[in-house]
Order: structure tokens, then C-alpha cells, then sequence
């Protein structure tokens, strides 16, 4: 018989800002920073977050979400033009 799954098993995982954006660095290779992840949580167009109580917090699926939509098509030169998908 198996033994139930642990309750700290069933629970999801946050980052912090900092710990986001080192993770968006890491994981995607392109410049992250809490400062920036503040800027967009006020203008928009940053990752999804929660809060608990007063703090920002990021689920690791959010930032993959984000950073993926981010990147652009492929490119043989700077001179391509944009998709249509990044046009719209």
C-alpha cells in the first residue's frame, strides 16, 4: 500500500521578484531584473503574479509563459520583417 502523497508535495512553488528574474535569466538567457519586474507590474506587459500580503510572487509556469512569448520569430537578418503573429 501506498503511502498518501505529503501535504509539502501539494504545494505550488513561488519566486519572489528577485528570485524571478534570475530565473527568467537563467532559464531564457535574456536580461531580467527585479527593477524591470517592478516597472511592468505598474505599465504592464510583465509575467502574471499573486500577492501575499504585500509581496509580488511569481509561479514558475507565469514566467515561462512570459518569457516564450517574448522571443520573436527566427531571423536571418536584421532587416526581416515581422511576422504577421508579431504585427498582431
Amino acid at each position: 500500500m501506498q503511502d498518501p502523497p505529503s501535504p509539502a508535495s501539494a504545494v505550488p512553488h513561488f519566486f519572489r521578484r528577485h528570485e524571478a528574474a534570475a530565473y527568467v535569466q537563467a532559464a531564457y538567457g535574456f536580461p531580467c531584473s527585479r527593477q524591470w519586474l517592478a516597472k511592468l507590474a505598474v505599465i504592464g506587459g510583465g509575467p502574471v503574479f499573486h500577492k501575499a500580503g504585500r509581496t509580488p510572487i511569481y509561479a514558475p509556469a507565469d514566467l515561462d509563459a512570459w518569457a516564450l512569448a517574448r522571443i520573436g520569430a527566427p531571423q536571418r537578418s536584421t532587416s526581416d520583417r515581422p511576422s504577421a503573429r508579431a504585427e498582431g
